[in-house]
């Protein structure tokens, strides 16, 4: 049977997009909730975590890494021109994403290493099958998406493994994170100035984002010096200069990719909102060396406004890209990722700010809660469905000229 015959299994394992962008939009409404009630005292979890290294390793190494996979396989067949991964593979694959998320709950009984090797199989067959990919279509330009995605395996081993021996997650915490965020900056800023400058030339604006050139690379270098600092030494105040120094870089980059032009859009406007997020959590992590601010505020306006705004406004354009459907956030989708970044404000003012009754970390919870109850309400029944249009869901999500390939993220 060719390769390029019609796919006719599920539409939920058509394309890598699917089911990971569903079970992150569902885990990250169940999970923070249920790690609001182990904070509170009223829930406890087995495992071999502590309660917070379970709360950081979920959302990181789960959430986070079930978008990466999604993008990666969703992205990698438009640079290689191959046939994505689907069907049974793609099934299996995401059964080791939930055998992961189990193992990590205690859920499976494992001992430490047997839930080290579960939850760690997940990311190892994604790095497996990505290298694949991009070796078999000779695309070796992009097998430097390998580095980072390589890291955050590499992140999740390393924090079982200080669990394991020390009781509790260090290093490893601060490296998953920023992992994330330099995936943010290395393909945040390949999509953002590239969907602006498709929409800006669609109405015909006259001036375009700047182009990916010298400055983005020393951006880039910043980022990564920062981030270094920051994971093997976050109370240095050299640590908090080079931080500072990145944030003020990363600034000036989003400033050349005309943001503001594109406010008639909310959906393309959210990816410079989200990458706003980027130099914000940067400032915030420089101001903790000299005792301005918490670490757990910065940590958290990384995770939840970078991380959770990133990754939140490039699932909804995904979803409508390559599900056919215009690409148009309305109401339910821009309040949720209002809902998100506010989480974000909310977390930065601790428990200390109180409104009726609740806590700013209680009102963070439930704000990042209904942000994604929404986008999942919304982006499920899309990503459980068959692309609409007069074609079959098929191999390639998109057409030369269709929609999903104008939203093809840039090789």
């Amino acid at each position: 049977m060719s390769a390029r015959t019609e796919y006719t299994g599920p539409a939920l394992f058509s394309f890598g997009f699917r089911p990971f962008f569903l079970a992150a939009c569902l885990f990250a409404v169940l999970a923070v909730p249920l790690w609001l009630l182990i904070w509170q005292g009223e829930l406890t979890l087995g495992g071999p975590f502590l309660p917070s290294d379970w709360h950081i390793h979920e959302m990181v190494f789960g959430y986070g890494a079930a978008v990466v996979a999604g993008f990666l396989f969703t992205a990698v067949p438009n640079w290689t021109g191959r046939m994505p991964v689907r069907g049974r593979p793609l099934a299996l694959l995401f059964g080791l994403w939930i055998l992961g998320r189990a193992a990590a709950a205690g859920w499976l009984g494992l001992p430490a290493l047997g839930v080290m090797a579960a939850d760690c199989a997940f990311l190892a067959a994604v790095i497996a099958l990505i290298a694949r990919e991009i070796i078999a279509g000779e695309n070796w330009r992009n097998l430097k998406v390998l580095v980072p995605v390589t890291l955050l395996g590499l992140a999740n081993g390393l924090f079982h493994f200080e669990a394991i021996t020390a009781g509790s997650a260090d290093v490893s915490r601060r490296l998953g994170i920023a992992v994330l965020i330099f995936l943010i900056m290395l393909i945040g800023g390949r999509i953002v100035p590239s969907f602006t400058r498709n929409w800006l030339a669609r109405k015909g604006g006259a001036a375009m984002p700047v182009p990916f050139g010298r400055f983005d690379a020393v951006c880039l270098a910043g980022g990564l010096a920062a981030l270094s600092a920051w994971v093997l030494a976050p109370w240095s105040e050299i640590s908090g200069a080079l931080l500072l120094a990145a944030g003020l870089l990363h600034v000036m980059r989003l400033a050349r990719w005309r943001g503001l032009a594109c406010l008639a859009d909310p959906l393309l406007f959210m990816l410079h909102a989200a990458y706003a997020m980027v130099p914000a959590g940067l400032a915030a992590a420089a101001a903790v060396p000299f005792g301005l601010l918490e670490p757990a505020a910065a940590a958290h306006l990384l995770g939840i406004g970078a991380i959770g705004g990133m990754t939140l406004a490039v699932m909804m354009r995904a979803a409508m890209g390559h599900s056919g459907r215009p690409l148009i956030a309305g109401r339910a989708l821009t309040a949720a990722f209002a809902l998100v970044l506010g989480a974000a404000v909310l977390r930065m003012a601790g428990a200390g700010a109180a409104l009726a009754g609740w806590d700013g970390i209680t009102l963070s919870a439930a704000l990042w809660t209904a942000g994604f109850a929404l986008a999942a309400a919304k982006l499920g029944p899309w990503l459980a469905a068959p692309r609409l249009g007069p074609k079959k869901v098929s191999g390639r999500p998109e057409t030369k000229n269709g929609p999903a390939a104008q939203e093809a993220p840039p090789a």
